[in-house]
């Protein structure tokens, strides 16, 4: 017989995947981040929303959660898996290359952001030194979750405010771990304690990152021979477990361990698919916590302390923009608009403030009220990010206009995305190679990729028919993607999507004959290259010249074959040749010189 206590438990769990399912579409189909529904549906379905009616509606007990505490060890776990997938974008490669950016200007902007508003919680707040210095910290961090959806990571909005939240990512720990030695405690053992979790928490770091060097390799190889998605991401699961229970059992945070996992990961072949098997669980955890937020907002709360918000909110923001578009700017990082657009999009503090002011709680340097009264103001932060973000981006648009300070096309040159890693994709490649134009190529068989880099060739392993896979690449910015598959029916869809996604991106798809490469053109190819067609004229091309025929001749007759049956496959796919080309060749960015790499 099932208890009440399990009733109410799945209960919970029923309104949480409720709330999913509806919160994420609704809001993808207005293009809002589902960051804002989530904190909604908790608000909605909260103690002091609906679920304070429930003594008189009984109904209502089906469709609400009665305290926060009955999806606490869900939201941490999404917090958990929210630092993971941090993790995994934190590559130490990706780190040196953005070293200037993430140690100078990111720390720049966390500890003078932090240090401005903890002064100013000091002087005008009445709060005590740990505090004001624990609140000031917490409320210069900016939200992952929100502002890099929004900006992305290729423009120089996105590369700014992605270098930034980079630092402050890696910063997350240690301020949790210095919050932590503030809690009060025997004099006699503190300093004890202290010294004893800091070695104890270096060799399990060490540990942790020497066994991942050695084991993580081998463990998702085999999950990769065996073409199971299931296995990739019991594998994973096991990694981040491992790592935060180690962390948790030396006295620091799990989510130390998640961190480190991710990172250990991302130094892998198999981060990108660790990254697209993990993602819905990643969202739908986070989206437990988010809920946990909405639903530590006390309406009654906001009624009465609402002027004091609205103070605190606009402070918070104000001081965030000037200091982080002062030092984009006075450090010439980048340009007025850029400075101005970064600057309101971290405005808002962050899912992580959260986490701080949690640990500052428990480590009793702020009370109950202050941590209530500032995580509301993190909530209605969190909030209105996408309404900052949209006003940064006309601020940024007037001051170009009004400067002539244009950014231009700030995407860096991209490369050639060659999707398959067979003979086709070799051939491709080695050329590409040959002429010093830029690639990346990328198959899901491990030994191929294996084989294929041992040579020199730049490939990663990437399953492509998983969602999301190709975002990975940056196909955004890339000149122009080869699909060598031989799968008909996968470059068909494939097709359809680059183009319906990237409606200026040159595809050129392997086709087996002449019926797939019309079906290609017609899902919006711009070339497809029949095999019968090229093996035909190969096969006409060695008896021309065996028969003593010159090869200018040859070479020309054989082009004017091509093009002919080129047109002839075109319009059996119902498309006109010539504004086709036109289209094709226009997209093109123009090539960058041998030398490039």
């Amino acid at each position: 017989m099932v208890s009440e206590t399990e009733t109410s438990a799945i209960g919970n769990a029923l309104v949480v995947l409720g709330a999913a399912g509806i919160v994420i579409p609704a809001f993808a189909r207005f293009r809002l981040p589902p960051v804002i529904g989530f904190i909604l549906v908790g608000l909605l379905v909260g103690p002091s929303g609906l679920g304070a009616l429930a003594g008189d509606y009984p109904w209502l007990k089906h469709v609400t959660i009665g305290s926060k505490e009955n999806i606490a060890l869900f939201a941490e776990f999404g917090i958990i898996l929210l630092l993971f997938s941090i993790g995994l974008e934190l590559s130490f490669r990706r780190l040196w290359q953005l070293r200037n950016l993430v140690f100078g200007i990111g720390a720049a902007e966390l500890l003078l952001g932090g240090s401005i508003l903890g002064g100013a919680l000091w002087l005008f707040g009445g709060y005590s030194t740990p505090a004001a210095f624990g609140l000031g910290i917490a409320l210069a961090l900016s939200s992952t979750a929100l502002v890099l959806p929004i900006a992305g990571t290729k423009s120089a909005v996105g590369r700014a405010s992605f270098s930034m939240l980079l630092f402050e990512d890696l910063a997350i720990v240690p301020i949790i771990f210095i919050l932590g030695a503030f809690a009060p405690s025997a004099a006699g053992d503190s300093g004890e304690l202290l010294l004893t979790t800091l070695w104890q928490g270096i060799v399990v770091v060490a540990a942790l990152a020497i066994g991942g060097w050695f084991l993580l390799p081998r463990i998702f190889a085999q999950a990769a021979r065996a073409k199971d998605p299931e296995l990739f991401l019991a594998a994973s699961l096991l990694v981040v477990i491992v790592a935060a229970l180690a962390t948790a059992a030396v006295g620091l945070s799990p989510i130390v361990g998640a961190l480190l996992a991710g990172l250990m990961i991302a130094e892998t072949e198999y981060h990108n698919e660790v990254a697209a098997i993990t993602a819905p669980f990643k969202g739908l955890a986070l989206g437990v916590f988010l809920i946990s937020v909405g639903m530590g907002l006390n309406l009654k709360t906001i009624a009465e302390q609402w002027p004091q918000l609205i103070v605190a909110v606009v402070g918070v923001v104000a001081i965030k923009a000037a200091v982080t578009a002062a030092l984009l700017r006075f450090s010439n990082v980048a340009r007025h608009g850029t400075a101005a657009e970064v600057g309101l999009l971290m405005a808002s503090p962050s899912e992580t403030t959260l986490i701080v002011l949690a640990t500052a709680l428990q480590a009793q340097i702020i009370s109950q009220s202050t941590a209530e009264f500032w995580q509301l103001v993190t909530a209605i932060g969190l909030t209105i990010t996408p309404l900052l973000a949209r006003v940064g981006h006309d601020i940024a648009r007037r001051i170009e206009m009004r400067t002539g300070d244009t950014q231009g096309d700030d995407t860096p040159e991209g490369r050639t995305v060659v999707v398959g890693f067979g003979r086709v994709g070799h051939t491709v490649a080695e050329l590409l190679r040959e002429h010093g134009r830029p690639y990346i190529a990328v198959d899901a068989d491990i030994d191929a990729v294996a084989a294929a880099r041992r040579d020199g060739f730049v490939v990663r392993f990437t399953d492509v028919a998983r969602p999301g896979a190709l975002d990975k690449l940056g196909i955004e910015s890339a000149n122009a993607i080869v699909l060598t598959m031989d799968d008909p029916v996968q470059q068909l869809r494939m097709t359809r999507q680059l183009r319906q996604k990237y409606p200026a991106l040159p595809i050129i798809s392997r086709a087996r004959d002449a019926d797939h490469a019309a079906a290609l053109y017609q899902a919006g190819a711009s070339d497809a290259v029949p095999e019968t067609l090229e093996s035909s004229l190969q096969l006409a091309e060695a008896v021309l010249i065996d028969l003593g025929v010159a090869m200018g001749p040859v070479i020309a007759s054989i082009h004017d074959v091509r093009a002919k049956m080129r047109h002839d496959i075109m319009t059996k796919g119902k498309l006109e040749q010539e504004p086709r080309i036109r289209k094709s060749r226009a997209t093109m960015r123009p090539p960058q010189s041998d030398g490039a790499a």
